[in-house]
């Protein structure tokens, strides 16, 4: 893989308008769920990404045709089911793949899918996707780092996803999708509520599938003998539309985000107004403007509809614009702060202790060589290089195309001045 840099000017103000894009997190569950689909189905929205690209090779594998159409919109069909296994060069790229688990077993009987990888953010366990499964009937051992599972045919069962950290948003949706194939009726308690699963939801319904309460932490499954393939259009992204946003109110600016639904972004909206940002909206539209100066805020991440663990980092680099001392837990992933190392490197001022950091805002950011450790961290660091002194060398971008599409042309749209380049420096330094 060819390695590549962005390179940021810092200090220009950022304005304008721009359409947000389908959301990851919701088009990677629902490309896999059509591995339950008999016929085509024809999906809006899938966005650009690598994640979505390394899917859509795991789903060829499987033996699912997968076309994107000249005005974007995705067709998928099964050509084949004779395999079952996806392997580790492709799962371990990507955690959200492993949601392929729960379709394999309850269409093919059987599956063979490597323990998942993804970004460097703390321990991930899948032993609540694993719960799941087996309470619907499934065998199911670990050989090999593969997990495999077998089940002639799934059952529904009552089952209980909470974990130490609160709901399991991927076991959700593995068992979820397993359960609308299972004979009789299965009831998730303490689900996951992210609106990701409510879209999954939404789309295992328009194949055929009976689901009630997605969206609560109670979802009701009856199953069906067969899915049908259908057009479904995935939902905005969330976190790309709040990163936009902190990108602009970061420099100072104002900006109008169209194809957004606001509803998903009431914890956001809440923290921005408590900085001080202006924020209007309507049913379809968001419009944010920057106040000078922002304020401290105390930020705890939570399971939505709290703030997302996947904002940390970039309402992290915003407040380093800010004044006073703002503090930030993350109650999801503690580990989730490599990004803190290379902020400093920019002349930040972070305290940290444990998995809780303090914000000292007020000293001007300077433009440094910096690398991103995973897909939002890289996200924050070019927001950092927007409100810098002189340039930025974001490396390690294919962090960033992992989970956003064109952020630079959205960027460079609004006024940045950002370019990606090769990058020649190796991944690891020579040996001496």
């Amino acid at each position: 893989m060819a390695l590549e840099k962005l390179v940021v000017e810092g200090g220009r103000r950022l304005h304008g308008e721009v359409v947000v894009g389908g959301a990851k997190n919701a088009a990677l569950p629902i490309l896999s769920a059509t591995l339950l689909a008999d016929g085509t189905c024809d999906l809006g929205g899938v966005p650009r990404l690598r994640d979505v690209d390394v899917l859509a090779r795991i789903l060829g594998v499987l033996g699912l045709q997968i076309e994107r159409d000249p005005l974007g919109r995705v067709q998928t069909r099964i050509l084949s089911e004779d395999a079952s296994t996806a392997p580790y060069e492709l799962v371990s790229m990507m955690r959200a793949s492993f949601c392929v688990l729960g379709p394999l077993l309850a269409r093919r009987g059987y599956a063979k899918v490597s323990l998942p990888g993804g970004c460097a953010i703390g321990d991930r366990p899948v032993d609540l996707h694993l719960k799941g499964l087996r309470a619907l009937g499934a065998e199911i051992k670990i050989e090999h780092g593969y997990v495999i599972a077998r089940a002639q045919r799934l059952r529904g069962a009552n089952i209980y996803l909470g974990g130490p950290t609160g709901c399991t948003v991927l076991g959700t949706a593995n068992v979820m999708m397993a359960a609308c194939l299972a004979d009789g009726t299965t009831v998730i308690e303490h689900a996951a509520v992210e609106p990701e699963i409510e879209d999954l939801a939404n789309f295992l319904k328009a194949m055929g599938a009976s689901i009630d309460g997605a969206g609560s932490h109670r979802i009701t499954i009856r199953g069906v003998r067969r899915l049908e393939g259908c057009r479904y259009d995935v939902i905005p992204d969330r976190i790309e539309a709040a990163t936009l946003m902190m990108a602009a109110v970061a420099t100072g600016g104002e900006l109008l985000l169209k194809n957004v639904d606001p509803t998903h972004l009431e914890a956001v909206f809440d923290k921005l107004r408590e900085a001080g940002v202006s924020v209007a909206r309507n049913c379809k539209t968001v419009a944010v403007a920057a106040a000078e100066p922002l304020h401290e805020v105390e930020l705890n991440t939570l399971p939505y509809p709290g703030f997302p663990t996947d904002l940390q980092a970039q309402m992290m680099a915003l407040m380093c614009t800010g004044t006073g001392a703002s503090v930030f837990t993350d109650r999801i992933f503690p580990d989730r702060l490599q990004h803190v190392s290379e902020f400093k490197r920019m002349g930040a001022r972070i305290l940290n202790v444990n998995n809780t950091c303090v914000v000292l805002g007020g000293s001007p950011l300077q433009g440094a060589p910096v690398m991103a450790s995973d897909l939002r961290g890289g996200a924050a660091l070019v927001i950092a290089g927007l409100i810098a002194q002189g340039q930025t060398e974001v490396r390690r971008v294919y962090h960033i195309d992992r989970g956003y599409e064109d952020l630079e042309g959205k960027l460079r749209a609004l006024g940045a001045v950002i370019r990606r380049e090769a990058d020649e420096l190796p991944e690891k330094p020579p040996a001496v």
